[in-house]
């Protein structure tokens, strides 16, 4: 695994969940976007090096809007990641992605309007969203996925609302008709920040229920919220055992990837223009193209 580490974005409680409390490096990390989610941890898991950050912070803090999204994956490329793997809850948009089950999304519909979504705001960069997760990182999770106890489904588009409500029955409708297969508040901008940096990116989606469109099995409130819990726990076990198994095989993935170098074509500033405070400022993803000038 020389050379690689792989980073892992996922909910509250994440270091617990791996297992790695007590033994993990904590890192407060500053970056030009402010503080990440809260402090990255270190550690060497099955033999992979790893740094993890918890996406909405210590006690789920931040709402989806508020997530500091372009701290947090910054904050992993200074740490030296190159690859992510990444879990979130969702709502199932179809009757066949049923709670507790896992899905390897290959699709996105972004839906967001609130949230800072590029690194670039003082130069023009375009980068290529055709594919918006890693083909590569998708096939070692559905690779992994071949010793699941759970069913994963090997596709899906993730339609990515704003939040922090949840949507009208109407919406839910609408986004089925636009051929959604699942609901979230968090794949965007992260995925498209990912690719910003150059960093292989995949998610592992995590259905809890299902989304508006589908009536209540139940009208106790109680009721669906301990189901809602349960689903919640099983289905965030299950993507972190994918992950988990996910990990040693990412260093054997082919190596060609167009995430590597998603921004050779990407920067459409005149680079005779583009200052030197700027070029130092966002060292950590420019420097390959645009190292600071000596002065």
């Amino acid at each position: 695994m020389a050379g690689i580490r792989v980073g892992i974005i996922g909910g509250a409680g994440l270091l617990d969940a791996l297992g790695a409390t007590g033994r993990a490096e904590s890192h407060i990390i500053e970056t030009p976007f402010g503080p990440p989610s809260g402090p990255l941890f270190t550690l060497e898991l099955d033999g992979v090096s790893v740094a993890a950050v918890a996406r909405h912070g210590a006690g789920h803090q931040f709402s989806p809007t508020r997530v500091p999204y372009r701290a947090n994956l910054f904050a992993l490329k200074v740490l030296g990641v190159s690859h992510v793997l990444a879990y979130g809850m969702v709502a199932s948009l179809r009757e066949h992605i049923r709670p507790r089950q896992l899905v390897i999304p290959d699709q996105v519909i972004d839906r967001t309007y609130r949230r800072p979504c590029t690194f670039y705001d003082d130069l023009v960069v375009h980068v290529e969203m055709t594919s918006p997760f890693c083909e590569t990182l998708r096939h070692v999770l559905l690779q992994a996925a071949k010793g699941s106890d759970s069913q994963v489904h090997t596709e899906g588009t993730y339609v990515c609302i704003e939040g922090p409500a949840f949507s009208t029955r109407a919406e839910s409708v609408m986004y089925r008709t636009w051929g959604g297969d699942l609901i979230g508040m968090t794949a965007m901008p992260e995925a498209k920040l990912a690719r910003e940096a150059e960093l292989h990116y995949a998610l592992v989606a995590v259905p809890s229920d299902y989304e508006s469109w589908q009536p209540a099995v139940s009208t106790d409130p109680e009721a669906l919220n301990t189901a809602h819990l349960q689903n919640r726990q099983a289905a965030n076990a299950s993507a972190l055992a994918l992950i988990r198994r996910a990990l040693p095989r990412v260093a054997s993935a082919a190596t060609q990837c167009t995430c590597d170098s998603a921004l050779a074509m990407g920067i459409w500033s005149d680079r005779k223009r583009i200052s030197n405070e700027l070029r130092t400022r966002l060292r950590p993803l420019l420097g390959k193209y645009l190292p600071p000038e000596v002065v």
